[in-house]
């Protein structure tokens, strides 16, 4: 059995670069993602009807990319990390072929009232150069080795809707 690496909130500091993700992606990338989310919109499988609407081709759907940003966090922290709050906005659309690029940075680490720790994320999807997708993101980290997963935390101890709003930014 495999021993996965989960990330603590001791471990974390502002400033951090979180290790980038890059992958080619594919029309099968794009249409699986669809089909799993279950998006039968036209734009993200049939390439001749995303052309005649006026797009270059198909293109990647909301959910699959949250569920890429998912990911992305999940292989930094491990899975103790428990994602708080997600927001994001898209700048440009994901096509075939193109190299995505997902990156970020640590911008806080805090403990609440209840002694849950977060930390506080900035992620940009890259499509090539362009910049197609700007995340803030929260999640919760065990303090230390041996701690308290986030998991584990009761409703009551879970405290999301308390947290600090996201800093203003450029996005």
């Amino acid at each position: 059995m495999a021993k996965y690496h989960s990330l603590t909130a001791d471990q974390v500091k502002a400033g951090d670069r979180l290790p980038e993700l890059r992958y080619r992606v594919t029309p099968m990338t794009i249409i699986q993602g669809a089909i799993a989310t279950r998006d039968w919109q036209p734009q993200h499988h049939d390439h001749a009807w995303a052309v005649r609407v006026g797009t270059k081709d198909i293109f990647m759907n909301t959910p699959t990319q949250g569920g890429w940003i998912s990911r992305f966090l999940s292989d930094w922290a491990g899975p103790t990390m428990r994602l708080a709050r997600l927001s994001y906005k898209m700048r440009s659309s994901i096509y075939p072929a193109a190299l995505m690029t997902i990156n970020g940075t640590v911008t806080k680490v805090y403990t609440d009232a209840t002694g849950c720790n977060w930390v506080d994320l900035a992620v940009e999807i890259k499509c090539d150069n362009t910049v197609c997708t700007v995340i803030k993101a929260t999640v919760a980290l065990p303090q230390k080795a041996g701690a308290e997963s986030p998991w584990k935390r009761s409703p009551d101890r879970w405290q999301v809707g308390e947290l600090p709003a996201f800093a203003a930014s450029k996005a």
